[in-house]
């Protein structure tokens, strides 16, 4: 990375792949998803490094259910055995944990272990790391609405963000997908609204230090605007550097 590298803040994945890239190899789509994690960990490192301050992935969509039986109840599995075996390591890195997404569907040791996690976690401060599980973005945006029609409250931008899943974070500033798809599906649909995109070819399991600051890279070299001109925005960043 570059001195003039503009680090975002919140990078959020789609993390697409692991089947893919098990199939490649002749390997069931489990041995992908196995590799994922693996994939997970050297990206939560490679964060911390390079300076992000909250990393947000897309572990198990609300669809994914609709995935063969056996491959659910594989993932199912290798979640519960994750949780045990990486949240002393990643509690020592100082990241704090946070699962978000619909808890119905999962096993009690599964919910236990995301709320076990959580308390374990929550006094660090080095990286914020936001998974994604049984979760959808439009499920999100109907759920936040529902709280706050509930609370009595007029549904506003603001009251709707607040009562969002993601609410603890700000919103993402750079959106990747691995595995070549040019989709976000019904990721953060909400919070994603002025994130820059980015799409890798790379399978999820491949997902190095090269693809993440090719990422990075990109996001530095692109003038965002929030609805500004750019004349606006090059006015407003010289009154930044005067002041």
């Amino acid at each position: 990375m570059t001195q003039t590298t503009v680090i975002p803040g919140h990078i959020a994945i789609v993390m697409d792949g692991n089947g893919r890239w098990a199939k490649k190899r002749f390997l069931p789509r489990l041995a992908g998803h196995k590799q994922g994690v693996e994939s997970l960990r050297r990206c939560v490192r490679l964060c911390i490094e390079r300076g992000v301050r909250v990393l947000t992935v897309f572990a198990f969509s609300s669809e994914n259910w609709n995935r063969p039986e056996d491959e659910v109840s594989g993932l199912m599995s290798l979640l519960a055995g994750a949780l045990a075996r990486e949240v002393p390591g990643l509690h020592a890195e100082g990241v704090q944990l946070h699962f978000v997404g619909d808890r119905m569907g999962l096993s009690d040791k599964v919910q236990d272990g995301f709320l076990q996690a959580q308390a374990h976690t929550s006094g660090n401060e080095r990286l914020v790391l936001n998974v994604c599980f049984n979760y959808g973005g439009r499920a999100d945006i109907v759920q936040a609405a529902a709280r706050v029609a509930g609370q009595g409250q007029a549904i506003t931008e603001h009251s709707l963000n607040a009562a969002m899943g993601m609410a603890h974070v700000p919103d993402p500033d750079l959106l990747i997908r691995t595995g070549g798809e040019f989709r976000i599906s019904n990721f953060l649909l909400w919070q994603a609204a002025y994130s820059e995109l980015y799409f890798s070819p790379v399978l999820w399991p491949d997902f190095d230090a090269a693809t993440l600051d090719a990422a990075i890279g990109d996001f530095s070299r692109r003038e965002r605007r929030f609805g500004q001109t750019s004349e606006q925005v090059i006015r407003s960043s010289a009154q930044k550097v005067t002041v």
